[in-house]
């Protein structure tokens, strides 16, 4: 009877360890997983605040006075805007074929153009 009592008194110790490792560990979860939801609140901040950010920096009025302050740029205006016409005799020659073997000594000009 001695032995049997030694024996549920060392079963009983097993188990009350077990079950203080566990709460430990239980506890240690709860503690990362506090940590990682205010480390999600303090993100959504930053994206919120980086989203409204970036609306604020693309508003077409910012984007027009950075380019002509900062730029120096001028909006187009039709007196400015200059059409350049293509005559019939450079035309045909745009499209003429490529040779196959040109001279090394070709200039780059005789390239054809693509059209998108």
């Amino acid at each position: 009877m001695n032995r049997l009592n030694i024996f549920l008194l060392i079963v009983v110790m097993g188990c009350a360890l077990s079950v203080v490792k566990a709460t430990n560990q239980q506890r240690q979860f709860f503690i990362q997983l506090q940590r990682a939801q205010s480390q999600e609140r303090q993100l959504q901040q930053d994206y919120s605040q980086l989203q409204y950010q970036q609306s604020a920096l693309s508003k077409t009025s910012r984007i027009e006075q950075i380019a002509t302050d900062s730029l120096k740029m001028q909006g187009a205006t039709t007196g400015r805007t200059q059409y350049l016409t293509l005559d019939a005799v450079s035309a045909k020659a745009e499209d003429a074929p490529i040779p196959t073997s040109a001279p090394a000594s070709a200039p780059a000009a005789n390239v054809r153009r693509g059209t998108r």
